[in-house]
């Protein structure tokens, strides 16, 4: 169970949460009433509970199939309860330590390791203490590592991950894992003539923004399961589904749920194989927002007290922009906005995020600012580097904090932060 805060608003706990409902002094109307009643020091997540549990049912609704939740977006326990709540029971998990985090946290759960790469000792716990039964694979020695390491057992359920070519997303995994068609198809038949079960997946890459990546992809799924002549009991459409952040605006996810039944291979419409998906981004982006404060005004440069080595990395590797709003304890920053470039708190001069972002014009030191859209990675990608570590969460009940047109920077202001 998630545990409470501490009494009083000002002794926060560095990893304690507030039950939802509970009425605890960590549970505020929005991040504006956090930091006027608080003033905090370090940075604060800001969870949403609500808007987790709703994500979740609106994903499990529209997905004609399986949802496995990829757990390395965001294993902090409480997020994963939120989803959990609103209906998630599968998990797609990358780690043995990810693997126990879902199994023993929830009796009903199912994990699913789908890292093609794995330890001997990690697929034989999976196996024989979590109840793991199904395994991706790229490899034949990672089809035969599987093998010796679960006793050439016959209930599970070997899922081949087939190469796929790089759409419209923001990370291409293509480049590391996968394997082409003719390599499908070899694994395939090599795991049936083993006795096992056979399963087929891939992965479009990461904040994919084309529903037509996922017809590409299937249209290769297709060529490989008519090649092989193998029957599947389960086709893995993978991750991938994206989030809207400030001049990323992605199609409804009614229009990639369309591409994807459109275009499924006729083996996977066959009785007895499954379909499944495994979003992480689309599930938890909106569930946080991130509050910083401004401890530096350099004229178009803001020095914050968090940066890229601690939740904010994405902003400088991936060029998303995350929506941002100035809040000040006990007044009203500007309604004007200029352009901003933000410094990290550590040491190293490439802890920097350039920007431009639209900020008030009248920022300044002690001002906090609010980060939208920070459930996803943040906590993942987090160090300790020189002894920053963000870790403080409190529960607000506000809608998520989206990206709007009004954050987008003019080509005008874009000018200005030059």
């Amino acid at each position: 169970m998630p545990m409470p805060f501490a009494n009083t608003a000002d002794q926060l706990l560095p990893t304690g949460y507030a039950a939802p409902g509970s009425g605890a002094a960590g549970r505020y109307p929005d991040a504006a009433a956090m930091v006027s009643a608080i003033r905090p020091d370090q940075p604060i997540y800001c969870f949403r509970p609500h808007v987790l549990r709703a994500t979740a049912r609106n994903f499990i609704d529209a997905f004609p199939g399986r949802v496995l939740y990829a757990v390395k977006c965001n294993a902090e326990p409480i997020f994963v309860d939120a989803l959990r709540d609103g209906g998630v029971c599968d998990f797609d998990t990358a780690s043995l330590t990810e693997v126990a985090l879902v199994r023993d946290r929830y009796a009903d759960s199912r994990a699913y390791f789908m890292h093609p790469v794995k330890q001997r000792g990690a697929i034989r716990e999976a196996y024989y203490r979590y109840g793991v039964r199904h395994f991706a694979l790229d490899h034949p020695d990672e089809l035969a590592k599987i093998r010796q390491e679960t006793g050439d057992a016959d209930d599970v359920t070997m899922m081949v991950r087939l190469a796929t070519p790089r759409g419209a997303a923001v990370y291409d995994l293509g480049g590391k894992f996968g394997t082409d068609v003719a390599g499908c198809i070899d694994l395939l038949r090599a795991v049936q003539a083993g006795g096992q079960k056979a399963g087929l997946c891939f992965h479009v890459g990461s904040q994919c923004l084309t529903p037509s990546s996922w017809a590409t992809a299937l249209r290769l799924a297709d060529e490989v399961l008519r090649g092989s002549g193998v029957p599947v009991s389960v086709l893995d459409v993978g991750g991938g589904f994206p989030a809207p952040y400030v001049g990323l605006y992605p199609p409804p996810l009614d229009a990639y749920v369309a591409a994807i039944r459109d275009a499924l291979p006729d083996a996977a419409r066959a009785p007895g194989c499954e379909l499944w998906c495994e979003p992480g981004r689309a599930l938890v982006a909106a569930g946080a927002s991130l509050v910083v404060r401004v401890e530096l005004r350099r004229a178009g440069f803001l020095y914050i007290n968090d940066g890229i080595y601690g939740s904010l990395s994405d902003l400088k590797y991936a060029g998303l922009r995350f929506p941002m709003r100035v809040l000040r304890a006990g007044g009203r920053p500007s309604g004007r906005l200029a352009p901003f470039s933000l410094f990290g708190p550590t040491c190293d001069s490439a802890d920097v995020m350039e920007g431009p972002y639209m900020l008030a014009e009248d920022v300044r030191e002690g001002d906090y600012i609010e980060i939208g859209q920070a459930g996803a990675y943040t906590l993942e990608l987090r160090t300790d580097f020189n002894g920053f570590l963000p870790d403080r969460f409190v529960e607000v009940t506000d809608p998520a904090f989206l990206p709007m047109p009004a954050m987008e920077p003019t080509e005008a202001t874009a000018r200005a932060a030059e």
